[in-house]
């Protein structure tokens, strides 16, 4: 699956939470919200009763990672705190993402009790995972045949012989518009942006 750990990689055609709209968490973890350490915990739990190794896995969110590839604790929370899980069940990529809570560890911990709740319908025999499953089949499947094209997102025209001087230059016009600390930018339009710099940059020196 062609999607990055960090920046947020958030799968084409979710819906997003609407802005201000995030809920406070109502996971805990002790005595006050659950933390990222124990979020990552749970979502690392439910995945491996799912049958999903740790390898076959992608945390993707707009915090750093650490040593073992995971967002790392203790950092502040960014502009977009959503995350979006990738993963391979039964030879098929599928993905679940969350941005209603106003943490990145409330959402990792909401993903993962998304997926107990997706266990109980096999668990009870009632239905199988690929039903549960199933209403997220009409979504585009995650990688990167579903993203933008390069040149809409830099506004380079299809006919357009370009140059990586161009490319880069539509980049840092567009950055200034898009960084999150201008009006009206975000951390998942800078997202876009950085991975559409980098699928023209590669296609052209291929």
């Amino acid at each position: 699956m062609d999607v990055t750990s960090y920046p947020l990689a958030w799968p084409f055609g979710w819906k997003r939470s609407a802005r201000g709209g995030a809920m406070r968490t109502r996971f805990t973890s002790g005595r006050g919200e659950i933390s990222l350490a124990a979020a990552l915990d749970r979502l690392e739990a439910e995945l491996g009763r799912l049958g999903v190794p740790d390898y076959n896995t992608i945390i993707s969110t707009n915090l750093r990672l650490g040593a073992r590839g995971f967002p790392l604790s203790g950092q502040p929370q960014p502009d977009d705190r959503g995350v979006a899980v990738y993963f391979k069940l039964n030879k098929k990529d599928r993905v679940l993402a969350c941005d209603r809570y106003t943490t990145v560890a409330g959402n990792v911990a909401a993903i993962a009790a998304h997926i107990d709740a997706l266990r109980r319908i096999d668990r009870y025999g009632v239905g199988s995972l690929d039903q549960a499953f199933a209403g997220y089949d009409a979504l585009p499947p995650p990688g990167a045949t579903n993203r933008p094209p390069w040149r809409k997102v830099l506004g380079i025209a299809e006919d357009e012989n370009t140059s990586e001087e161009a490319i880069k230059a539509a980049y840092r016009d567009l950055a200034r518009e898009f960084h999150p600390d201008k009006p009206g930018g975000s951390a998942e339009a800078m997202a876009q942006l950085n991975v559409a710099r980098d699928a023209a940059l590669e296609e052209i020196r291929s």
